[in-house]
């Protein structure tokens, strides 16, 4: 006669071996995959997450499907990861943004550290400050001289409160001594609109401004990297303007939390070898993207330092709400 206890022991690990037969089986993916997006459409990071996805999608045989999700300071896509299934089904981007928003909203939905499935590393975000070709400021110098001159009458756009932009905003006033009035946009289509039709004086942003800077209708004054950019080798870093601050803003794909391994594997593999593809190198040449490449273990450690790292900048800025 069976031993009860091992009969038992059976009978409570059939159902779990048959909660997850596609994984089991190595059937991953056999439908598309959304991945979502947390930019508008046109902004570098949404361009360069579209190719690498179409690039991706080949590899995998199966499409992965570009959502948009702009707002809250691009966390929407994380938030929609939240509640997903971790089947490997549900994608987005992630970036040291979302601890920033953790840290500085005390009803975050999502706990930054705990939730993500951190799958892959792949690039980040050249960052500089434009204005409109005719305006009189040659020079970040010449903004703040005149930042200086009318304290606030100048204002500045970025992607929102808190954005990553904001934040090195901030911490430029604060370097310099001097304030600007921040103005909040959606997404770098507005941005732009906003500089183009005399919104706002200045505008902070990642490099969707390159190609109206290198039609001559916007001006660079400088870029926030470590180098100077490629394509525009006259412009200054924020360092070589006096400001010693290097913004990158590194970024990559992640799931839920509680992924099948294998799945994880497979996406790994799949978007890493997509950074060679022809058409991906194209958009980041024409953006000025670094490739930032972190498998899934480095990407998965590096997140306990940004997140400090966060929330060192919020303290800096008086944005950390107490008890964080």
């Amino acid at each position: 006669m069976a031993d009860a206890p091992a009969t038992r022991r059976a009978l409570l690990a059939a159902p779990m071996l048959l909660a997850a037969p596609a994984l089991a089986q190595g059937a991953f993916p056999d439908r598309p995959i959304r991945l979502f997006i947390p930019w508008p459409p046109g902004a570098s990071a949404d361009v360069f997450l579209r190719a690498i996805a179409d690039a991706a999608g080949r590899r995998l045989g199966q499409p992965v499907v570009p959502e948009n999700r702009p707002g809250a300071s691009g966390t929407l896509g994380a938030a929609a990861l939240k509640d997903a299934r971790p089947d490997g089904y549900t994608l987005a981007q992630l970036f040291g943004g979302v601890h920033r928003f953790v840290l500085a909203n005390e009803r975050a939905s999502f706990n930054s550290l705990t939730d993500f499935t951190w799958i892959v590393q792949l690039s980040g975000s050249v960052h500089g400050i434009v204005v409109n070709a005719d305006s009189p400021w040659r020079t970040l110098d010449d903004v703040l001289a005149a930042a200086r001159a009318a304290p606030g009458r100048l204002t500045y756009g970025t992607l929102g409160p808190t954005s990553v932009q904001h934040m090195a905003m901030l911490d430029i006033m604060q370097r310099a001594g001097v304030e600007l009035t921040h103005v909040p946009y959606r997404g770098g289509g507005e941005l732009t609109t906003a500089l183009l039709s005399k919104q706002v004086d200045v505008v902070a942003d990642a490099s969707g401004w390159a190609p109206l800077v290198a039609d001559g209708r916007f001006r660079l004054l400088v870029v926030w990297g470590a180098t100077r950019m490629p394509r525009f080798p006259d412009v200054p870093t924020l360092r070589e303007a006096g400001i010693d601050l290097v913004v990158d803003s590194p970024y990559g794909i992640g799931g839920p939390r509680g992924m099948d391994p294998a799945v994880v594997r497979r996406l790994h593999d799949a978007f890493r070898d997509a950074l060679e593809e022809d058409a991906v190198r194209a958009v980041m040449e024409r953006f000025n993207l670094p490739r930032l490449y972190l498998d899934t273990a480095a990407f998965e450690a590096a997140q306990p330092a940004s997140y400090e790292f966060e929330r060192a900048g919020l303290r800096r800025a008086g944005l950390l709400p107490a008890g964080r």
